[in-house]
């Protein structure tokens, strides 16, 4: 029997044209939407769901920095999901790839102290794998893009 519960469904990034705009609507809804640093305020903002969800809103230039593969201008959604270990974002990256599905983002050690990797679904969704954070891992965020 594998013991391998398999990806967990963890993230959802909403990358957006105007993340102000994002952040009241979220919040209009009822979502607690953290406050940054102001010099991030127009490129990334969190909120932790129930359940442990991670709710992510992103500019689009932001979103560039940790997808190579984003679309300029694109909008839309990156749905992620945790995998055990840094070991296995690359192999579910190489598996994914291998048969023919499409890489966004090769496999790298993100600023955050996770591995990260993203792949395309039939439809085009961008679906994030991560693996968890290690924050002897971490390292400066990039600069808030201009």
């Amino acid at each position: 029997m594998n013991d391998d519960p398999g990806p967990i469904l963890d993230q959802i990034n909403v990358v957006a044209r105007d993340v102000d705009a994002m952040v009241g609507f979220y919040r209009r809804l009822g979502i607690a939407i953290e406050d940054v640093d102001a010099r991030w305020d127009r490129h990334h903002r969190s909120a932790l769901m129930a359940g442990g969800l991670d709710l992510e809103i992103d500019s689009q230039e932001f979103t560039a920095t940790w997808n190579r593969g984003w679309p300029a201008g694109g909008a839309g959604v990156v749905i992620g999901f945790r995998v055990p270990t840094r070991e296995a974002v690359d192999e579910r990256y190489e598996d994914l790839t291998a048969v023919g599905y499409m890489g966004q983002q090769e496999p790298y050690d993100a600023f955050w102290g996770a591995r990260y990797a993203i792949v395309e679904d039939p439809d085009g969704n961008s679906v994030g794998l991560m693996s968890p954070m290690d924050p002897a891992r971490r390292t400066p965020p990039p600069p808030p893009p201009a």
